[in-house]
């Protein structure tokens, strides 16, 4: 089977029975590295000590006063932004547990960043085996924005760091490691070049057809179900609509801040003008498996959930709304 999405570090990890991905010392270790953490010249001893020290035992207790004696501000921010996230990684037995407990503590406290992060890993984790590259290229919406633009009746995803970043090679943990040319140019993913999604996976450099009913629809419907089966270990169908039509907004799940807000209109009975309806980007349909269905009293109530882009046409899907939108009881396959 042919690996992908090598930057997000799913090699570094290890497994638990379940299948879930456990925090190694490497993994760590690579977030140690990042530029945002190497000490520059001009770094104090506290900031150099607590580096040197977090490179030999990645798991090592760090005391307040050891962040707080870091003399530059912005270093002395990283480095309690990357102990949190370490605390929350080693607070769980999985990732997905801690993402799940994150997700379901409120108020994410973490730069998106790390969300984003996390994100990537552990769906690298439930599509593993995955040998469709529309859906891979799908999942890339659940971690990196996306620039959507209608072109010849095409809704076009591209990512939006690569297309409006002075410099596109994506920042990961594991970036230095990787071969990436900087002259590579987007491709839309189509039958003949999808061979070439294996070798430019961590370049984020081919765009998505989204247009109705086509297969970029169904495999960001591919996704999402295998994101909800790996999470919540429950079965569920999502099938792509062309539109909402005659359909009684029961539920309604929006996959993004903008999808949420127009979700909320329908919901109130308004009507969305010609701008605003423009900006959908997605439509699906989920149903549950009959035994879910049956014991939640979810019979014959299907869930709508919707993604939309900003009047920029920039679309920042929120996975995690998935989890914790959907009105069923808290069940996970990996906690």
């Amino acid at each position: 089977m042919k690996d992908f999405w090598i930057s997000c570090g799913h090699h570094l990890l290890d497994r638990e029975p379940g299948g879930g991905l456990v925090a190694t010392d490497e993994f760590l270790k690579a977030y140690f590295i990042r530029p945002e953490l190497m000490p520059p010249a001009e770094a104090c001893q506290a900031e150099r000590q607590l580096h040197a020290a977090l490179l030999a035992q990645p798991r090592r207790p760090v005391d307040a006063n050891e962040v707080s004696a870091i003399v530059d501000p912005d270093a002395r921010e990283n480095w309690q932004f990357v102990l949190d996230f370490r605390e929350l990684l080693l607070s769980h037995p999985t990732l997905e547990a801690a993402y799940l407990a994150l997700m379901r503590g409120g108020a994410v406290a973490l730069p998106p960043l790390f969300v984003s992060q996390l994100t990537h890993v552990i769906l690298r984790n439930a599509l593993d085996g995955c040998d469709d590259p529309f859906v891979l290229r799908a999942g890339e919406l659940f971690f990196r924005p996306q620039r959507v633009t209608a072109n010849q009746g095409s809704l076009l995803a591209v990512d939006e760091e690569w297309i409006g970043g002075e410099n596109p090679v994506p920042t990961t943990p594991l970036l230095a490691l990787l071969e990436i040319s900087e002259e590579a140019q987007i491709d839309i993913l189509d039958e003949e070049n999808t061979g070439d999604y294996w070798q430019r996976s961590d370049m984020f450099d081919m765009g998505l057809d989204l247009s109705a009913g086509g297969r970029g629809t169904l495999a960001v419907a591919e996704v999402m179900r295998r994101w909800i089966a790996h999470l919540l270990a429950i079965d569920v169908i999502i099938e792509p609509l062309a539109e909402l039509r005659d359909a009684t907004l029961t539920w309604y799940v929006g996959l993004d801040s903008e999808a949420t807000a127009i979700g909320n209109r329908l919901w109130n009975g308004e009507e969305l003008d010609d701008q605003t309806a423009g900006r959908v980007a997605g439509l699906f349909r989920l149903t549950f498996s009959d035994d879910i269905a049956v014991s939640h009293g979810l019979e014959n109530e299907p869930i709508y959930l919707i993604m939309a882009t900003t009047p920029e046409r920039i679309l920042r899907m929120k996975p995690q709304n998935l989890i914790t939108g959907l009105p069923i009881k808290h069940l996970e396959a990996t906690s």
